[in-house]
């Protein structure tokens, strides 16, 4: 029997907590200590997944192989630092952080420690995404919506760097090319910071992307849709569901006929998917899906689009 991989979780909030528990429930991993600043969260969630409740993320380290990152991201330098040093393997939520220089600080970190960082782009794990993935050859246009109503959780990030980016990384993984221009416009609404945004993203090689997030719609919505030379393919990541339009000739006729079809996709918890990709990338040495490279690129575009934003918003 293979040795179980040892795991903490620092940062057990609303979205840490599942991390811990998901741990608690893999067979290859034992999940060694959660750490909260908040000493009644942290004991409550240890006592939920069987574990060591702590309050000091120096805690855990000399006791764990791997980690995952679940705080505020203006702290995710000072709390990843000492587990790279250290030469723990990490899962960091994502954005990667919460300036570039921090981010290139984590990556280098990571680097020179010789361990896997893994980004937390959760969507990368959707299973609507992936197969989306699979069937996309050289988009044109693509266009996604992230859209719905106000949580207060989220009200220390702007919806960029909340809702946003996770469509920015998507859509870098699937045009690979380099942006040549951004476009962006934004406003507050309800918080301090910018709650509605539109991005327009042009990349070297032709295609052009348009992005909007909201945290302040009455209706949720989450789609993309990518135009192909004579294809089309929408995906609804609420309904799991990609449909697909295509021209077929039809003998004797001046216009071909637009045939459309609709790929029901196999449900899968992404959180889950995600925690186990981290875990076997762990075990072999296998580079993640989403590595802190990728996940510092994804940051650098989100903040080009904030700073375009500003700028408006400041003239």
């Amino acid at each position: 029997m293979s040795k179980k991989i040892r795991v903490g979780v620092v940062g057990v909030g609303y979205l840490g907590r599942f991390h811990a528990l998901i741990y608690s429930r893999m067979p290859n991993v034992e999940l060694v200590g959660v750490v909260d600043s908040n000493r009644e969260t942290a004991l409550r969630v240890a006592g939920e997944c069987g574990c060591e409740g702590l309050e000091q993320a120096g805690q855990l380290l000399g006791k764990v192989d791997a980690v995952s990152i679940v705080v505020p991201t203006s702290a995710h330098l000072d709390e990843s630092r000492p587990f790279l040093r250290a030469g723990v393997h990490m899962l960091l939520e994502k954005p990667i952080a919460s300036t570039v220089e921090d981010g290139e600080e984590i990556v280098r970190l990571a680097d020179e420690a010789g361990v896997i960082l893994q980004v937390g782009h959760l969507e990368r794990f959707n299973a609507g995404v992936m197969a989306l993935a699979e069937r996309i050859r050289k988009p044109r246009f693509i266009e996604a919506h992230r859209m719905g109503g106000f949580v207060e959780r989220a009200t220390d990030v702007d919806v960029v760097s909340d809702l946003m980016i996770h469509d920015i990384d998507i859509i870098l993984s699937l045009v690979k090319s380099d942006i040549t221009a951004i476009s962006a416009v934004g406003t507050p609404v309800l918080t301090e910071h910018v709650d509605i945004a539109n991005a327009r993203l042009e990349f070297a090689n032709g295609t052009v992307a348009n992005v909007i997030a909201s945290r302040v719609s009455e209706k949720k919505m989450r789609r993309i849709r990518v135009f192909e030379q004579n294809r089309y393919e929408s995906l609804d990541f609420i309904d799991q569901r990609i449909e697909t339009a295509y021209p077929k000739p039809r003998p004797g006729e001046t216009w071909p006929e637009v045939v459309m079809e609709t790929l029901d996709i196999e449900p899968v918890k992404p959180l889950d998917a995600e925690l186990a990709a981290f875990v076997d990338s762990v075990a072999t040495g296998t580079p993640p899906l989403v590595d802190g490279r990728v996940g510092q690129e994804a940051l650098q575009v989100a903040m080009r689009v904030k700073r375009e934003i500003m700028q408006r918003l400041e003239s």
